[in-house]
């Protein structure tokens, strides 16, 4: 996913700061929509949007550092640069362990806010990359049956056909075909790409000793 195709979220209550980052992300050729609350942020904004957060911190009602709360709360991993006039080392740290990308005081230089923008799209291009792969991965194991993902698991334990048939009582020959069907279902074209599918969606091997 470009960035062009993302779209960067302000979020302060001073209206004459979301005017002047408005007209520097134009100017960088950003698509950016404006809020001035956090409140009217989390009304209007939708996970499946491409982007990042531009959140000043001090604001009345629902301040910056528990808007970041309350998206992780609801399950939001949207990259986010704090601004702030406000802000002391404390506050930042407590920023940064949440996932902030960044913590920038005002007024804020326009170069430095741009170059943390476009880390923070690429780092939710990353993340949504890796989610859209895992869910693919998911998907391909739950058209496993039962069965085959007993034998998945004891495959990637690095059991033999053999041994397989002996832990889950089955022929050997029984094995091979369930084998064969979880390879093409998980369409990985070796044992170590099926290791490594397992592995990134959490799938846990049968111990075999």
């Amino acid at each position: 996913m470009s960035q062009s195709a993302s779209t960067v979220f302000i979020v302060d209550d001073d209206t004459s700061v979301l005017k002047s980052l408005s007209r520097l992300l134009r100017s960088a050729r950003l698509n950016s929509v404006a809020f001035s609350s956090p409140q009217e942020f989390l009304d209007g904004y939708s996970p499946h949007t491409a982007g990042c957060l531009v959140l000043d911190v001090a604001m009345p009602g629902l301040d910056g550092l528990q808007l970041q709360q309350a998206l992780i709360a609801k399950g939001s991993e949207i990259p986010i640069i704090f601004l702030t006039g406000h802000g002391d080392i404390p506050m930042s740290v407590r920023a940064m362990k949440r996932g902030a990308v960044d913590f920038l005081t005002k007024p804020v230089n326009g170069e430095d806010l741009l170059k943390a923008i476009h880390t923070a799209m690429e780092t939710d291009r990353a993340n949504r990359q890796t989610r859209a792969e895992l869910d693919d991965i998911r998907q391909r194991e739950s058209t496993l049956t039962p069965r085959e993902r007993e034998v998945m698991r004891c495959v990637i334990s690095g059991a033999l056909n053999k041994r397989i048939a002996q832990l889950l009582g089955i022929a050997e020959k029984t094995v091979k075909v369930h084998r064969g069907r979880v390879m093409q279902k998980m369409a990985a074209r070796s044992v170590a790409e099926l290791v490594s599918l397992c592995r990134e969606a959490g799938i846990t091997p049968i111990p075999v000793a």
